[in-house]
């Protein structure tokens, strides 16, 4: 890297990748700072640099200090050791900046000496405060998942002949006659944990009543008459709870009897074929099952729209997966005790990461939006019989929509200050894009205003 290279990265600011420090004296501070890279995407930390993007740089002396500073931190100050790499960049000044590269950590969760974990929060870094987080980190390096911690469940809330059936049918084997060989079976088959508790994968697939143990992990759906979600108004509404098969039975039933059937060059007897191919449905459906949030007590939420379908999961995309990747067939297990029974003949499950590929295969009119800082991540279905009226009305309603939406967004905001944009978006029935477009307008205008951090705040309607 040269000054030239160095200015221009200076210039696009401080983000959650790269760090301005004009001196570092203390290894407590860059621990935390080295830690918090580690633990999310890395990074690079700029040493020579001001908080307003000038280049004051280092001296001789201060570079030989710092250098010995940044190996004494990397190797005694953070837990595990950190293997950095640093490179000196010549200022026209003939001082230096120092470009210290912290590489995505292997051996996640990284602490600093004093055992604070630390997660970078934009430019900024802030410390793990619940275990919710704990729990989501260590999913994403492997070493922890939802689908196996312990519930309230016990085998006496076992639904036994459901499980009979599952030994029957996938394993050949006669259910065990005794409660203790029962326990046994299911700690085998990683169902239940040590403590004689089915673990959260055996409650959701075996128990008799799971949604008596949790709640939130159900469907909720709501057919709508139009395009957006109305209060008021709407044609079906359900919500389906118990075992995970019959949560997607239901799901799909509910799905089937609310879309159009097609003739499709059938005879007039006949009973036409589902304007979406069911294959896509099913697909998304186990999708938003399978990979949701499980550490997120709340419910995947199923809209039915005149022009759409939509399919909420609680969870961002995992790690470092984007929907670019996804649309490529690129997947990653959130939880592996649920994906090893599904595909077992439980759910229609057709093989890690090809989900999603196949339902763009039989219905490309899909999209996806991932809300990282909601914590959703959403299919959007189209229906496309409608979307040729949608498209001729689309010029003669574009300035009566523009006007409407930003005053549906203050409206709501009014009596929901601490929404998020994608609660308002679900709220209101409008696409993220248009409720964040929309939004930042009305920021930029002086008639909306965001007050206190990214989470944890709230907004605040001007005028």
């Amino acid at each position: 890297m040269n000054q030239e290279q160095l200015q221009k990265t200076i210039r696009a600011g401080e983000d959650s990748r790269h760090q301005f420090k004009q001196d570092v004296s203390n290894a407590d501070a860059l621990a935390a700072e080295m830690v918090a890279m580690a633990n999310s995407d890395g990074g690079t930390i700029f040493i020579g640099v001001n908080d307003a993007g000038e280049l004051p740089g280092l001296s001789e002396q201060d570079v030989g200090r710092l250098n010995q500073l940044i190996s004494n931190t990397a190797s005694q100050h953070v837990r595990s050791p950190l293997t950095v790499q640093t490179e000196n960049v010549l200022l026209d000044n003939e001082n230096v900046v120092i470009a210290l590269t912290v590489p995505v950590g292997i051996d996640k969760p990284y602490f600093d000496k004093n055992g604070v974990i630390w997660l970078k929060s934009g430019a900024d870094k802030r410390r793990i405060q619940s275990k919710e987080e704990l729990r989501r980190l260590f999913q994403s390096v492997d070493a922890m998942h939802a689908d196996e911690i312990p519930t309230r469940a016990n085998v006496t809330q076992l639904d036994r002949l459901r499980f009979r059936d599952f030994l029957r049918d996938s394993y050949q084997m006669e259910m065990p006659e005794t409660d203790s060989e029962l326990l046994q079976l299911l700690q085998n088959m990683n169902l239940a944990h040590e403590d004689g508790h089915l673990n959260l994968a055996g409650t959701l697939l075996f128990a008799e009543h799971p949604e008596w143990i949790k709640p939130a992990f159900m469907i909720k759906a709501v057919a709508y008459p139009g395009t957006e979600i109305d209060v008021d108004s709407y044609l079906d509404s359900e919500d389906f709870a118990g075992a995970m098969p019959r949560m997607f039975d239901d799901a799909l039933a509910f799905l089937i009897r609310n879309l159009r059937k097609v003739q499709a060059k059938q005879g007039v007897n006949s009973l036409g074929q589902l304007e979406i191919p069911r294959i896509a449905l099913e697909e998304l459906l186990v999708n938003a099952l399978l990979h949701r949030d499980y550490f997120i007590s709340a419910a995947i939420r199923l809209f039915i729209f005149q022009d759409r379908i939509e399919i909420i999961s609680p969870g961002s995309l995992p790690n470092h997966l984007t929907i670019a990747k996804i649309r490529a067939g690129n997947s990653n297990l959130r939880n592996p005790i649920l994906a090893s029974f599904i595909a077992k003949g439980l759910l229609p499950y057709r093989g890690l990461g090809s989900g999603i590929k196949r339902a763009l295969e039989v219905w490309p009119t899909i999209d996806f939006e991932d809300d990282r800082h909601g914590c959703i991540f959403m299919a959007v279905i189209r229906r496309e019989d409608v979307l040729s009226t949608t498209q001729k009305t689309r010029v003669e309603t574009r300035v009566e929509t523009r006007v409407e939406t930003p005053e549906k967004i203050l409206e709501v905001l009014r009596e929901n200050p601490d929404f998020t944009l994608a609660e308002v978006a679900s709220h209101i029935g409008k696409s993220l894009s248009a409720v964040e477009r929309a939004t930042a307008k009305m920021v930029k205008e002086g008639r909306l205003q965001f007050v206190g951090p990214k989470k944890g705040g709230h907004w605040r309607v001007l005028k």
